[in-house]
Formats: structure tokens, C-alpha cells, sequence
């Protein structure tokens, strides 16, 4: 049976205090374990491009967030916004480039009753429910996440491997539909060393700033505003649903595949 390569990271914390970030995303990307290798010399051949003509070190992580607002490590590099903007585009078109899937849980904080509400462990739960599902016994899949919240996530994915609760369609009620392609338990690697999680990071900073900006009609961040606008964001979501990076059968009710929860 083949086996896909899953990524994981998130933006936001998944703390219940709403003053910290108004929500969670946990973006995951996936793709043949056959295709590895050529993701990965694409995704090497682009940052020596950047190397090559903006400066950018090529061991040096993507922080997405920190990249717009102007933090550490990228001050040094002196760029002006049109630069950055060029940086910004080049990463977009790159990741639609690769041979990968990507799946977006969004955990609205506003919309949480109650205070037991596990905000980290229902995001993941969600996120590879729909990879499972996407997978429908035909490939099964091991996950890679980010340092940080390896043990919840652990946790959490044996649970669901044995105990996965599914509302029925057509009646009030739930059948146990345990997960069934995950192997191994999920590992752990440091973001600085894998240039895919990084793009599970950009990827999911877009969707945090598209829903907050498009779907919430809220502002931009000030210092992320100083660099792009909403028309940017918009564009960068145009173009990984374009290139059908994004699992739209995640939730057919949304343009961009997007999994919002609490309902």
C-alpha cells in the first residue's frame, strides 16, 4: 500500500482565552510518499533562487509571521516592501508548483460554550478525520508536526484510532468510525529543519489572515497591513485553490475547503 508524507502546523494558540488570538488554525499538507523527493528538490531549487537573487540564506526558516511584520531574522536582509512582496508571490507560486494536498481547520474562539472546549485536540481530530477520509483505504499516511504540542497530539491520535465519534447524517445520532490509516505514532521535528512545515506554516498564516479579513470583515494587523492588503491575501487563497492544492472536499460548503468549527 503506498503512503503519504503528512505535515503539520498551526497559527494561533490553542488557549481558551480569547485576548491571545481570536482562533486557531492547524494546516496540514500531504503528499505521496512517491513524490517526496521531488517536492523536496523543487522546494531546495526555489530557495536557491532566492539565495541567488534576494539574499536569502538558504537554511534560513520562513516565519511567516514574523516575515511580514518585519521581526527578526529578516531585518538584516534590508529588503524594501517591493522585495518582500516579490518574496511573498515567488513562495505562493512555489507552493502551487508542488505535488501536495493541504487540509485548514479553523477553531473560532468566539464561537466556544463551553469552557472544557479542546481547542488543540478537536483541531487535529477534525484535520485528519478528512485526511483519512480523503485517503479511503487506499494509501495509509504517518504525520510530522512541528515541536511543541507533540504529546496532546499523540494523545489525541490514539484516541481517535480506537474511538472516533461520527454524527450521522440522517438521524440525531453517532457511530464510531475509528481512524484507520495513520502508522506509527505522530512524530516531531524542529520547523528550522523542514522546509514543508514551513509551508504548513505560510499556508496557514494566509488562511488566519483571510478569515479574520475576508470572512470576519475585520482589519489586517497593523504592521502586517504595512506590507499587504486585503486584495493580497485574496490572491495568495485564489491561487492554492487554482492549483488545487486545497482539499475542497474538506467542507464542500466553503469556496476554499475551509473547516470552521464550532458550527
Amino acid at each position: 500500500m503506498e503512503t503519504n508524507i503528512v505535515y503539520f502546523d498551526e497559527t494561533g494558540d490553542d488557549g481558551l482565552i480569547k485576548t491571545s488570538s481570536e482562533t486557531f488554525i492547524l494546516t496540514s499538507i500531504y503528499m505521496s510518499s512517491k513524490n517526496w523527493q521531488k517536492n523536496y528538490n523543487k522546494i531546495k531549487f526555489f530557495r536557491r533562487e532566492l539565495k541567488e537573487k534576494y539574499g536569502f540564506y538558504i537554511k534560513e526558516e520562513m516565519h511567516t509571521k514574523h516575515f511580514l511584520t518585519d521581526k527578526d531574522p529578516y531585518r538584516k536582509y534590508n529588503w524594501n516592501k517591493e522585495t518582500k512582496l516579490e518574496i511573498l508571490k515567488a513562495f505562493t507560486f512555489a507552493i502551487a508548483n508542488l505535488d501536495l494536498t493541504c487540509i485548514n481547520v479553523i477553531i473560532d474562539k468566539s464561537k466556544i460554550k463551553k469552557q472544557d472546549y479542546k481547542i488543540l485536540e478537536n483541531a487535529l481530530k477534525y484535520n485528519i478525520q478528512r485526511i483519512d477520509n480523503d485517503s479511503n483505504g487506499k494509501w495509509n499516511y504517518m504525520i510530522i508536526t512541528d515541536k511543541g504540542r507533540i504529546a496532546p497530539m499523540r494523545k489525541t491520535a490514539r484516541v481517535i484510532r480506537t474511538y472516533n465519534p461520527i454524527q450521522s447524517k440522517y438521524f440525531f445520532s453517532f457511530k464510531n468510525q475509528p481512524i484507520s490509516g495513520l502508522i506509527e505514532d505522530i512524530l516531531e521535528k524542529d520547523s528550522k529543519e523542514s522546509y514543508f512545515i514551513q509551508i504548513c506554516d505560510f499556508i496557514s498564516y494566509f488562511v488566519h489572515l483571510y478569515y479574520k479579513c475576508r470572512v470576519n470583515k475585520k482589519d489586517l494587523p497593523n504592521r502586517v497591513g504595512n506590507l499587504i492588503d486585503k486584495k493580497f491575501v485574496g490572491s495568495v487563497m485564489a491561487t492554492l485553490k487554482k492549483s488545487n492544492k486545497l482539499n475542497l472536499k474538506a467542507n464542500k460548503s466553503n469556496s476554499y475547503g475551509l473547516v470552521i468549527y464550532p458550527k
